[in-house]
């Protein structure tokens, strides 16, 4: 269901066009006056990009993954530091801002790293519990005795 104007076909061929010149949805959107959602779902819709093109035109392609997640204390860690140094006198906007940022992140980070942990313990006891329920059903199958 559209929301906003129908694409004109001149305006699906200058998308094409600063797709392929890389250009990221936010400049595609000011150049053809539309959102950066309506950039980003007329590229799923007629499908000018892969999946993995799709999310890192979207969002930052330039983060680097780490190769092991940092721990929830690692992660308070960073909150703790952030904390700390938001009370110190004179501090300028920008950096309470960023200060702000970083707490956010801390504690997002720390919540779905708990639920990750949280369902990573869940899946080894099912799978225990998966186990258990086979030895089980293979005894009672060689004893069928009441």
């Amino acid at each position: 269901m559209t929301k906003g104007k129908p694409w004109t076909t001149e305006e699906e061929e200058q998308l094409k066009i600063l797709l392929q010149q890389e250009k990221s949805y936010g400049v595609i959107a000011k150049v053809l006056g539309k959102s950066k959602n309506a950039v980003y779902q007329k590229c799923v819709d007629v499908g000018l990009k892969s999946k993995e093109e799709e999310f890192r035109g979207y969002t930052s392609s330039s983060l680097k993954l780490p190769s092991e997640l940092p721990s929830v204390e690692e992660a308070l860690k960073i909150l703790a530091a952030a904390l700390q140094e938001s009370t110190k006198k004179g501090l300028d906007k920008v950096e309470v801002q960023r200060l702000q940022v970083v707490a956010t992140l801390s504690r997002t980070y720390k919540d779905l790293l708990a639920d990750y942990i949280d369902y990573r313990g869940i899946e080894a006891k099912l799978l225990e519990l998966e186990e258990k329920y086979e030895r089980l059903a293979s005894n009672a199958q060689k004893d069928p005795s009441p």
